[in-house]
């Protein structure tokens, strides 16, 4: 065998792996009761995202980053590429949820519209992949991360480190708005299985 089949053999070997493995996790997880949740915060340029696992209260990160797409490409290639990444997420990491930020009026009805094709194409990833999909406002994120619906960014950015124990608020900005989503989602619907367990 060539060195280069053996090394499209090695890659491929290690992909499986790792797709194994995480299907293994994503058993587990729904043995254990814990619950895996997407959080992204939509945008054209940068799409965050931020993945949490939420059981009995406790928060664990994942990971987290930004799905970015050059400002002078095509923007039908844009979407592309941020349903090509957002399909990824999702099949490497099996997440029973993804929370979404729901969309609010802009002054720059352009800047809306881009948003919004954007923010399509990933809803479009999760039910293809068949997640179930929430959207919050950022009253309700804010309420839920601070505890305070008139919270300024600076305070959401520092509870959601606190909240999910990591050394340093994430970056870019819109990183740590897809964890903060993720964290509002595991608050919600933890409260509404709580509220289901009173009556069982």
């Amino acid at each position: 065998m060539g060195a280069k089949m053996r090394c499209e053999a090695d890659s491929q070997g290690a992909a499986a792996g790792f797709f194994r493995r995480n299907r293994t996790r994503a058993a587990a997880r729904d043995r254990a009761d814990i619950m895996l949740i997407l959080g992204i915060d939509p945008g054209y340029a940068i799409v965050g995202y931020g993945l949490v696992e939420y059981q009995n209260n406790r928060f664990r990160t994942v990971d987290y980053g930004a799905i970015t797409t050059p400002a002078g490409m095509p923007f039908p290639q844009r979407l592309q590429i941020i349903y090509r990444e957002t399909q990824a997420l999702l099949e490497n990491y099996h997440p029973q949820a993804m929370a979404v930020e729901k969309l609010y009026f802009q002054n720059n009805q352009k800047t809306a519209i881009d948003v919004a094709q954007a923010r399509g194409v990933v809803l479009l990833a999760a039910q293809l992949q068949q997640v179930e999909i929430f959207e919050y406002t950022p009253l309700q994120v804010k309420s839920s991360v601070v505890g305070y619906g008139q919270a300024v960014k600076k305070q959401v950015q520092e509870m959601t480190r606190v909240l999910l124990h990591l050394d340093s608020i994430p970056k870019p900005d819109d990183t740590a708005d897809a964890l903060a989503i993720a964290i509002c989602h595991a608050h919600s619907s933890g409260s509404l299985m709580n509220r289901l367990k009173q009556y069982q």
